[in-house]
């Protein structure tokens, strides 16, 4: 039996401060960690619907992304199944279409992958400005050890370069 494909996408919109952080994070993920063949990390901006071929071709989908929560910024969030719309790009919002939205699209078209969301609840995502703020970019080692960690429980591991 073959191993999943796991894609790992980074979303947001880098010019709205931390907005764009899981396009950081992900950014972040390949410069500091060797991945198995399965797992292809992405930049996904804030593609919506163009992403659906991506979306189709993996098995397991995690998404990186900035999330409004009810908890202070800088809280670090795993979101699965309902809880997911909570993730800012799992919302209408700045992107074009919401990723659950695109997720139901791609099982009406014939296969949906499994998908989770890991979120930083942010510190400033309105200031149209290229760059975390400062709160934010510490935030992220933090932030993608608790990604690497979550997935080797689910038997996706990374090795730290």
């Amino acid at each position: 039996m073959s191993k999943q494909t796991v894609l790992i996408l980074g979303v947001g919109n880098i010019l709205l401060t931390d907005e764009g952080f899981g396009v950081r994070a992900v950014e972040y993920m390949g410069a500091h960690y060797r991945w198995p063949d399965n797992v292809n990390l992405m930049d996904g901006a804030t593609q919506g619907l163009m992403l659906m071929g991506d979306l189709m071709d993996c098995d397991f989908l995690v998404v990186l992304d900035v999330v409004l929560g009810p908890k202070e910024p800088g809280t670090i969030y795993l979101l699965e199944e309902e809880n997911l719309r909570q993730s800012l790009s799992f919302r209408d919002s700045m992107h074009q279409t919401d990723l659950v939205d695109t997720l139901v699209t791609c099982e009406l078209a014939g296969h949906r992958p499994d998908a989770i969301v890991f979120g930083l609840q942010p510190y400033d995502y309105r200031t149209m400005q290229v760059g975390l703020t400062a709160e934010a970019q510490a935030k992220l080692p933090e932030f993608c050890e608790k990604v690497v960690a979550e997935l080797a429980q689910r038997g996706i591991f990374a090795e730290k370069i």
